[in-house]
């Protein structure tokens, strides 16, 4: 089969490489997945970089997240699995065959049936960025009459927090950092959508809301002044991501607002909070409540340019068109 594969980790024009490889058989417990698209996400390129080290065996195939159909069930799995659509999630952590493959081995948990009506670009848009937000806005209990920030709306881990905490009940201010993305946010559903560059950013949100129950906060070393204004009694800020270097904590500020800090990375996940996330993900796009991002294709042999645009900030998913 065709894949990129690393072997060390680096650049991306440097290690990434499409090379022909055998196709893996399923074991026990597990199901080969034909890829159809493998989405990228900002976790994939800091492995393969060095940023967030990963131990890398004979090679790795990068990418947890994609959509395809099964085509063979390795022993324990019902064969009735076969030629079902699905979509993965967390298909290289801890193992070899990630997504930017023609094909994939996973545990059969993490693939996922995807609903008819549900596209394979929504599916490859799913799994790290669904699971990260729906970590952050249930990790502390039901958001049904609550009032959330998400920050970065227009992002995928922003995207989908504005749909699963929606479909949940709640009501939903976010900021963005302009028009394009601001329409993004409007249309995934959110209730505000502020630009947080303009200077009145902070009185908009206090007027919707005296405080917010949740932050799912995309960049906590810039945000968390603004959070701990917003809080208030039970207050949590999940924050899932930072892009500058660790910021000093400003611990009475945080006891006074009695604010609970939270901080989430799938990797260190308890397994079964996962697991109710899939289920929680699942329920929420059978019933037509999660979209696609604007998507973004590139063919698989131009792996390293798509995990470059990522790195860069592209806006919606970058996929590698597979299948």
């Amino acid at each position: 089969m065709r894949a990129v594969i690393y072997e060390r980790q680096g650049p991306a024009h440097e290690v990434l490489r499409a090379v022909d490889i055998p196709r893996p058989d399923p074991g026990p417990g597990e199901v080969r997945v034909r890829i159809s698209l493998s989405g990228i996400n900002p976790t994939d390129w800091k492995s393969r970089s060095g940023a967030t080290p990963r131990a890398i065996g004979e090679f790795q195939i990068p990418h947890h997240d994609g959509a395809g159909v099964i085509d063979a069930v390795g022993p324990g799995v019902d064969q009735g699995r076969v030629g079902q659509r699905v979509w993965l999630w967390m298909a290289a952590a801890g193992r070899p065959w990630g997504t930017a493959a023609e094909w994939s081995v996973v545990p059969a948990y993490a693939a996922v049936p995807l609903p008819d009506g549900a596209s394979m670009e929504l599916g490859a848009c799913l799994g790290v960025p669904a699971l990260t937000a729906h970590r952050c806005l249930y990790a502390d209990g039901d958001v049904d009459g609550r009032t959330v920030l998400v920050t970065g709306g227009a992002g995928a881990v922003g995207h989908f927090a504005i749909e699963l905490a929606k479909h949940g009940g709640a009501r939903v201010v976010t900021t963005v950092s302009g028009a394009e993305k601001a329409e993004l946010a409007g249309a995934a559903g959110a209730d505000l959508v502020v630009n947080y560059r303009e200077p009145d950013a902070l009185e908009r949100i206090r007027g919707f809301a005296e405080w917010v129950d949740r932050v799912v906060e995309v960049n906590i070393a810039a945000n968390l002044a603004q959070d701990l204004a917003l809080a208030g009694p039970g207050t949590v800020v999940a924050a899932y991501a930072i892009d500058q270097p660790d910021p000093v904590l400003p611990v009475r500020a945080c006891m006074a607002a009695n604010v609970t800090l939270r901080f989430v990375l799938l990797y260190g996940v308890p397994a079964a909070d996962l697991l109710r996330g899939v289920e929680d993900v699942s329920r929420a796009l059978a019933a037509g409540a999660l979209t696609a991002l604007p998507i973004r294709r590139f063919p698989l042999e131009e792996c390293a340019a798509a995990q470059e645009a990522v790195r860069e900030g592209a806006v919606g998913k970058v996929v590698l068109e597979i299948g």
